[in-house]
């Protein structure tokens, strides 16, 4: 029974210490060195990837269309001793990027592409100066792009076309060791999806769909953005991961 009794014991202090490397306690800043730039981040899913991110180690720019937005957020950040920086930044205007329509196919698929391809040069040098480290961009699009929600026509496609979108790019920028993923969130309790649980009785029909009977909260995608990020998702591009608490979400 004593030499039982140790081997349990060892096997305890065995599973406890593969515990903790899997939950990240004695991996520190996997994302040191890096740059992240996260658009649309003064609150909600992009405000918890931002904070996530830096909480990783990485340098996070935000941006957001208003300028009180942008420094309310890098105030918030900032005072968690996060290294925080912020622009504004409106996708629908052609002076802050290159986009000349508002419409949601503009703003969701072709600001994307042309956020990508302004950053791409970036990432390279940067690959370059840390010695070929990969650069990684995540794009979020959304579990209507697998499953559309009645009435939203053009933001269900828009959606849709992102994961095209993460396909090509993933092809595309391979050669430049970038990789591209893309995360897809279910029905997250943001200010933005509050028409579909603002109520009691909305959200208790829309927590039917879901195999974890609870609305997703911005936090629960923002780890997500993280692994796809880091050196532990290196062999991994091209791949939507969707957030949506066990919603129906593939075609």
């Amino acid at each position: 029974m004593q030499k039982a009794g140790l081997l349990l014991g060892g096997s305890g202090r065995v599973w406890k210490s593969v515990r903790m490397v899997s939950s990240g306690v004695t991996r520190r800043n996997p994302l040191e060195n890096k740059v992240a730039l996260v658009t649309a981040s003064t609150e909600g899913i992009g405000l918890a990837i931002a904070r996530r991110l830096a909480q990783d180690g990485a340098h996070v720019v935000i941006s957001s269309r208003k300028q009180q937005n942008v420094d309310k957020a890098m105030n918030i950040l900032q005072g968690e001793g996060l290294s925080v920086t912020g622009t504004v930044c409106h996708v629908g205007k052609a002076e802050d990027r290159e986009r000349l329509v508002a419409m949601v196919l503009d703003v969701n698929v072709k600001a994307t592409a042309l956020m990508t391809k302004a950053v791409v040069p970036e990432m390279e040098k940067r690959g370059f100066l840390f010695f070929y480290r990969s650069g990684s961009v995540v794009i979020v699009a959304s579990i209507g792009a697998f499953t559309p929600f009645p009435g939203l026509g053009p933001y269900n496609v828009s959606k849709t076309a992102l994961l095209g979108l993460t396909k090509n790019l993933a092809l595309e920028l391979a050669p430049k060791n970038i990789r591209v993923n893309c995360l897809a969130p279910g029905l997250i309790r943001t200010n933005f999806s509050s028409v579909l649980w603002k109520d009691k009785e909305r959200e208790d029909r829309m927590k039917e769909f879901m195999h974890i009977r609870r609305l997703g909260k911005p936090e629960d995608c923002a780890g997500i953005v993280s692994f796809l990020c880091s050196e532990d998702a290196s062999y991994i591009t091209g791949e939507t991961v969707v957030v949506g608490g066990g919603t129906p979400s593939r075609l």
